[in-house]
Order: structure tokens, then C-alpha cells, then sequence
């Protein structure tokens, strides 16, 4: 709402076009993951259409305002908006996998937070899909209790690790991140590109 009061003060509806789109898609998001929370039938695409409207978009549309601030043409615009949407989903890619690889400590709330609410995440649709015996009827039984009750959380973090969906996770964050990278053509010798090509490297790196 700050946003918006600053844009109509500038009169600079371009800007508000900017945020009332970014605001439509991230309420869009949430609607989207009340529908599939408690679901198990959660699959990549799902997955993958939920991570663009709560996070990729929000970086899409501040990448955009930053170029529209700078005066940038609309090739450029586009391209940094590109930057923010696959940035963005790199970022909610390792946000699902330091659920299952970060300690409590570090992530500031307990692993698994995001099963035991409902949610069902990208390691968890791959470790469903790679065909572990155990992984729907323990990943089913959590989200009937809603909690970890019958099945503990190290149990769920040791299938999906077997499972293979780890790594399958992370290679698809590093794609995202990677494509994020290509976005930026030509200026690699500013010092704002050198920060954008950083950028994509500290969302890959970060623990918490």
C-alpha cells in the first residue's frame, strides 16, 4: 500500500500498472494454494504455477519498475523482467529444498513446516514421482493428521533424500538461476550488471 501511495503521488501510472498486476498475481497465488492445501495430487506444474505467482512475479514486476525508473527500452524491460520471474523461481526452489536440508536453527521455524501445513513442494512431488514405495502413504498420512504424528519428519527427509528429488530440485534451481544469468546481454562491465549476474549465485548459496 506504501507502494502505491508513493506511485500516485509521483502520478506515475506506468508504476501503478507495475504493482496493481505483481498485487493481482500474488493474491492469485495464495487463492491457488489454499485450493491445493491438504492435496496430494500437487504435480510439477502445479508446483511450478504457484511458485510464479507468490514469488517469481514479485521479482519480475521490481526488476520491471527498476528498468521503467531508469528509462530503459522495452527490449531491456522485458529482459529484466525475465531476470526477476527466473530469479524468483530459483529463489522458491531452494526456499522447498532448505525445508529438507536446513536445521531449525537455521531456517528461523521447524523443517517440514511447509508438510505439516498442507503444503506439498517440489522434493516431495519428485520423491513421489521417482516412485519410492513408502513416499505418497507417508507424505498422505501427514497431511491427514496435519502434523508428524504417526510419521516423524526424519522420515520424510531421509525418503525424499533417497528418492533422488533433492538433487533433481536443486538442478532445476540452478537451471532457473542460470537462465536468470542469460537475461543480462551486454553491459557486464557495469557495475549494476556485475550485481545482477551476482545475484542469481547468492539465491543458490544462501542457508537460510
Amino acid at each position: 500500500m506504501q507502494s502505491f501511495q508513493m506511485a500516485l503521488e509521483e502520478r506515475n501510472f506506468r508504476i501503478l500498472d507495475i504493482l496493481i498486476d505483481l498485487t493481482q498475481k500474488m493474491v492469485e497465488g495464495e487463492l491457488i494454494q489454499l485450493a491445493k492445501i491438504g492435496r496430494i495430487d500437487v504435480d510439477e506444474e502445479d508446483a511450478l504455477k504457484l511458485a510464479t505467482y507468490k514469488t517469481a512475479c514479485l521479482f519480475s514486476g521490481c526488476a520491471r519498475l527498476g528498468a521503467v525508473l531508469g528509462g530503459l527500452s522495452g527490449d531491456e524491460e522485458e529482459s529484466l523482467a525475465d531476470y526477476g520471474r527466473y530469479s524468483g523461481l530459483a529463489f522458491q526452489m531452494v526456499d522447498d529444498l532448505l525445508d529438507f536440508t536446513a536445521s531449525a536453527e537455521q531456517l528461523g521455524k521447524p523443517v517440514l513446516s511447509d508438510l505439516k501445513e498442507g503444503k506439498v513442494t517440489m522434493p516431495l512431488i519428485y520423491a513421489m514421482e521417482n516412485g519410492h514405495r513408502d513416499a505418497r502413504a507417508l507424505v498422505a498420512c501427514v497431511l491427514e493428521e496435519k502434523d508428524f504424528i504417526s510419521v516423524k519428519p526424519e522420515t520424510i527427509v531421509s525418503l525424499v533424500r533417497e528418492s533422488g528429488a533433492l538433487d533433481r530440485a536443486r538442478k532445476l534451481a540452478h537451471d532457473f538461476a542460470e537462465r536468470a544469468k542469460q537475461c543480462i546481454q551486454g553491459g557486464e562491465d557495469s557495475e549494476y550488471a556485475r550485481a545482477l549476474l551476482t545475484l542469481p549465485d547468492f539465491i543458490l548459496d544462501r542457508e537460510n
